[in-house]
């Protein structure tokens, strides 16, 4: 059974606050909710119903023998001399039909029920495609909760700056200039705030787009996206690619294109046209049985091109699994790394770079309302700090969507057992 999402995982869930203009949110949206949402509305999973009933019904078409036919047959008739009326007329009524031969109407069946079995791991496909879109919208609107986040940090750093610097200018210590580079640096952090609020707002009816919701008026638990789990090994998450939905429906590929052999194949075989019926002559009253039959020639000769070609797709699919195989191994191994080297980024970021860039802007303040170092000096700390958050996030949300793509892929559980996250 296909799990949910790497994401679900990869989330530890817990509320955060809710920020935006407009109509405060109703309720609050999981990742589950949102899954349960588009699994259960989404018509790019609930056309394949549709196109189940018209598959039955390919099906019982060609489930049906060859039909009968009923004909009739006047001669002798309508003409001249003898033949002017009817006295002389000659009745036939036939009842003919197609005898198959060959397995045709096997073939035919194995044929339809092959293209109905496709539609299980054509809608796993699409199912797993739509859930991985989910969580990768899911995550953009975390991302952008987190991104409002780091921004009210830098105003609220910036918002002290500007205060010491009015301090520092009325006692005389520093200029205006600096007063005024204080408040355009905390211009520039509203700036940004705001625009990650829009990009909230935006991502999240994003989000409810893939259920058909116009005026979404729900707020998100939002996850931390910088808790990034171990996985299980590389040769572990490999070994999955093997079953998964892609090669499943390859392999319904595979017995179509064997079923559509086996059927040019009866084309080979002639069918046997066959008729009988009876004949009545007006002149004499006599009433007889006539009865007869007919056989096409060449019909090997004519059918080779079909199987050919019917073979030669068949072949294909040996290729197409080989470079399907490659294709996802490539992309597993692109994930993969991907995630891991981001992981440890994230986390050298976490205990190496930003508590020293926090220290070190702390003492910068303190050093600066001492005379010691200049604004700028402060001021470039300042940005430091808040330019590696932002990178720690993008990092995260980085390894966030190799992940989610890793579970796309394989569709299995992907974190390794008693991992630890910080």
């Amino acid at each position: 059974m296909w799990l949910r999402l790497a994401a679900l995982a990869a989330f530890m869930v817990v509320p955060v606050a809710y920020a935006q203009t407009g109509t405060a949110p109703t309720s609050t949206l999981t990742l589950d909710d949102a899954i349960a949402r588009v699994a259960n509305t989404h018509p790019d999973l609930r056309i394949f119903e549709g196109r189940r009933q018209v598959l039955d019904a390919n099906l019982a078409s060609a489930s049906l023998k060859p039909g009968l036919t009923l004909g009739g047959t006047i001669e002798n008739t309508m003409g001249t001399g003898a033949y002017r009326g009817f006295n002389e007329a000659e009745l036939t009524v036939t009842l003919a039909g197609v005898f198959e031969r060959g397995g045709k109407l096997e073939a035919r069946r194995t044929l339809a029920l092959a293209n109905i079995d496709t539609l299980a791991p054509q809608r796993e496909v699409a199912r797993l495609d739509l859930l991985a879109e989910t969580a990768r919208r899911y995550l953009a609107v975390t991302a952008a909760t987190r991104r409002k986040g780091i921004a009210d940090l830098d105003i609220t750093q910036r918002k002290r700056a500007v205060e010491a610097a009015r301090v520092r200018l009325n006692a005389g210590a520093s200029p205006e200039s600096v007063v005024l580079t204080a408040q355009a640096a905390l211009a520039n952090a509203e700036l940004d705030r705001d625009r990650a609020i829009a990009d909230e707002k935006a991502a999240r009816q994003n989000l409810a787009a893939l259920w058909n919701e116009r005026t979404p008026g729900f707020a998100i638990a939002a996850g931390n996206p910088l808790v990034l789990p171990d996985l299980q090994s590389f040769e572990a998450l490999s070994a999955y690619l093997q079953n998964t939905p892609e090669l499943a429906e390859l392999a319904g590929v595979e017995r179509v294109r064997e079923a559509q052999v086996r059927l040019a194949r009866t084309e080979a075989t002639p069918n046997i046209d066959w008729q009988a019926g009876v004949r009545n002559n007006r002149a004499n009253g006599d009433t007889g049985f006539m009865a007869g039959f007919s056989i096409p020639l060449g019909s090997a000769r004519r059918a080779a091109p079909g199987i050919r070609a019917a073979e030669a797709e068949l072949a294909l699919t040996g290729l197409e699994r080989e470079s399907l195989n490659i294709d996802l191994y490539s992309t597993l191994t692109n994930a993969y790394g991907d995630y891991t080297t981001s992981q440890l980024e994230v986390s050298r970021l976490r205990t190496d770079v930003i508590p020293r860039l926090e220290k070190a802007e702390k003492a910068a303040e303190y050093a600066w309302k001492a005379g010691a170092i200049s604004y700028l000096e402060w001021s470039q700390l300042q940005g430091q700090r808040v330019e590696a958050s932002v990178r720690q996030l993008q990092v995260a949300i980085d390894a966030q969507s190799a992940l989610i793509e890793i579970q796309r892929l394989t569709g299995q559980p992907i974190v390794a057992s008693g991992a630890t996250t910080p």
